[in-house]
């Protein structure tokens, strides 16, 4: 599959599409670099503009940004619990519960008669609502469940489980899945020694 030019070079694990954009949504911030392409008007505008998330030459403000960042991490968080993670909490999910009171959709009938969902006036705003399809979508088609954050908390980065057996918890298991047993067995370890000590 050729990737599209807004998904991060660095992914290794891509949802199918349209998933991949919820998937690259999340991953705008990637915690191994700290980079964080939501982290500034220039960088955030030129991401969601090539996205479609946002109209060419629409007007982003810092308001915006803000809520695109709550978002994501909204989505993060279900995410997480795909991955046998806690359930979101109420905060965690107010972002999402923002841009659905914010999203104006609407169905649309297609030349072949098919329906879809259109985000109303999408090319001169920020349209995260979009998203929101996406995920109400890929819940009903199974994609959803496959869509995870890696357990490692300094990660957290999106991937997308293709095991057969759906149990997948890191994005690469010989690098996040292996720091983190080598954190679980050190400290098990410096324990042990304290209770033996003692």
């Amino acid at each position: 599959m050729t990737m599209p030019p807004w998904v991060s070079p660095e992914e290794t694990k891509p949802a199918p599409m349209p998933a991949l954009l919820v998937q690259s949504f999340v991953n705008t911030w990637e915690g191994d670099s700290g980079t964080d392409i939501l982290g500034e008007i220039t960088s955030a505008r030129d991401w969601l503009t090539e996205t479609g998330l946002l109209g060419v030459g629409a007007r982003l403000t810092d308001e915006d940004l803000n809520l695109a960042r709550a978002l994501r991490e909204s989505i993060r968080a279900l995410l997480m619990h795909n991955g046998g993670g806690p359930a979101p909490t109420a905060a965690e999910l107010a972002a999402l519960r923002t841009v659905a009171r914010g999203s104006w959709i609407q169905p649309a009938i297609s030349s072949d008669g098919t329906v879809e969902l259109e985000l109303e006036g999408g090319g001169d705003r920020l349209a995260l609502g979009r998203l929101l399809v996406i995920i109400r979508d890929a819940l009903h088609d199974g994609t959803c469940e496959r869509l995870k954050a890696c357990h490692n908390s300094e990660c957290r980065w999106a991937s997308y489980d293709r095991s057969h057996a759906r149990r997948g918890t890191w994005c690469d298991m010989s690098v996040c899945g292996n720091r983190v047993k080598n954190r679980n067995l050190r400290s098990r370890r410096a324990g042990t020694s304290r209770g033996s000590s003692a």
